[in-house]
């Protein structure tokens, strides 16, 4: 896997942190720092998401990916899945995430409550690379609710 970012403050755009990430497999993901009211000049505009963001989304991404395929591999009628992530970080640098809560809604028909927890932790215990990885440094805590389709 491979990922190339450049910085495009000195492209001449509006924000004076901003990054593009090209990705190996050809996709694009704009990333911006916050702004910085005591130091302008290294400080974003708020144009895109910050990296650390970006990471908590990927993370995102790859649980709800693991959950949805681990419970149509089960041959549950799954028609929604989502979930929102809060989080902690550590108040000094590095500012590692020190606390995930991944809050799951699953959207299906006659999905037992069960398949959706054996989803969730299979994919936080054997296959989701990112909460793996991040697990690392946060603690990491699941919930869900289960909606009738």
């Amino acid at each position: 896997m491979e990922c190339t970012v450049s910085w495009t403050g000195n492209a001449g755009t509006r924000s004076g942190m901003g990054f593009v990430a090209e990705t190996g497999s050809g996709h694009i993901l704009a990333m911006d720092g916050a702004p910085d009211a005591d130091r302008p000049g290294n400080g974003g505009q708020n144009l895109a998401p910050r990296p650390m963001e970006a990471v908590l989304a990927g993370a995102g991404g790859c649980t709800a990916y693991d959950v949805v395929l681990i419970l149509k591999r089960g041959r549950h009628d799954v028609r929604g899945c989502s979930v929102k992530l809060s989080s902690e970080r550590a108040q000094t640098d590095p500012k590692v995430f020190t606390k995930i809560h991944m809050q799951f809604t699953v959207i299906g028909r006659g999905i037992p409550a069960s398949a959706v927890e054996r989803a969730i932790a299979m994919s936080h215990e054997k296959y989701c690379s990112a909460s793996i990885m991040l697990g690392k440094t946060a603690q990491i805590t699941t919930g869900f609710t289960l909606i009738e389709d």
